[in-house]
């Protein structure tokens, strides 16, 4: 019998990289939610991927950034940095041509540790003039002794197998250490309301969603339907009434676009009802992140 591999790879990288959309597509599966905004993922999420070889062990984390003035920010940094501690390879994700000062920020952190970093240059389909990508590699491999750097597009699934294949190198081999039909370590009830908080995010303004959490409050299965009650929070009534939109608009929108998703994700009819309620300042007050899911982080 053939010995298997089995490790974990933790995928970081600055706000809005691609950090999740490289996730889906190495699964085949959409578990992590995405948007054009940054900080949309705000919790450690395992993405696992089984194979007859070998298990891959994937960790999305939100994007690490210098700005910590909130409760929320900081949450966010400790999520991002226990994921990079014991991993057996770092999947760094750049953003093609660019580098801003919270890449340099990440090089500090990463430069410190001794793991297997490949470094994944992330939209490549994005660039216009293809003469440019080469000085601007050549320009990252001069930053540190990086295991290989690989351009890729997440989204066109561009090169993804050659980052795949180069992680197996570096798997320890070792039984698998979750069964072979689990793709995530997250119950149905968060990917349910990570689903309604994309839906928001993608059809809100700029500010808000970092204003917005969702708790699922009522999560049954009633013979062919499947009953979920959420509560979306916000901070301010004003900010309750631009979630709701006029005549409803926002709130029956998204729900609509997020039970569709749930019911592809159960493979049940789904019955939704969202509830909009305001926690004053919930972003800024430790306990309430606690209170709202965002408790201590797993190391």
């Amino acid at each position: 019998m053939q010995q298997q591999y089995c490790g974990y790879v933790s995928i970081i990288g600055r706000p809005n990289v691609g950090k999740s959309t490289l996730l889906n597509h190495l699964l085949g599966q959409k578990i992590s939610i995405t948007s054009r905004k940054p900080q949309t993922t705000r919790h450690r999420l395992l993405g696992i991927k089984t194979e007859k070889e070998g298990q891959i062990i994937y960790v999305d984390t939100p994007g690490l950034h210098q700005n910590q003035h909130n409760a929320m920010n900081r949450y966010l940094n400790r999520a991002a940095l226990s994921s990079i501690e014991g991993m057996n390879v770092i999947l760094w994700v750049l953003e093609a041509l660019k580098w801003t000062d919270e890449d340099a920020y990440i090089l500090n952190i990463i430069e410190k540790i001794n793991i297997p970093i490949i470094v994944v240059i992330n939209k490549v389909d994005k660039i216009t003039a293809k003469n440019e990508l080469l000085p601007y590699l050549q320009e990252i491999s001069k930053k540190y002794h990086f295991t290989d750097i690989i351009p890729a597009s997440a989204l066109q699934g561009h090169n993804l197998v050659a980052i795949e294949n180069k992680i197996k190198q570096f798997l320890p081999i070792s039984p698998l250490l979750f069964p072979e039909e689990y793709i995530t370590d997250r119950s149905e009830r968060f990917l349910c309301a990570e689903l309604i908080r994309e839906k928001l995010i993608n059809r809100l303004g700029a500010e808000l969603p970092y204003r917005i959490t969702v708790q699922i409050e009522y999560f049954k299965t009633e013979e062919k339907l499947i009953h979920i009650s959420a509560i979306i929070w916000v901070e301010r009534s004003s900010q309750k009434a631009i979630v709701i939109g006029k005549q409803g608009r926002n709130l029956k929108e998204a729900g609509k676009a997020a039970r569709e998703e749930m019911e592809v994700l159960l493979e049940n009819k789904v019955f939704l009802q969202l509830w909009v309620k305001v926690k004053q300042g919930w972003s800024d007050d430790e306990r309430a992140l606690q209170q709202l899911g965002y408790g201590d982080i797993d190391v």
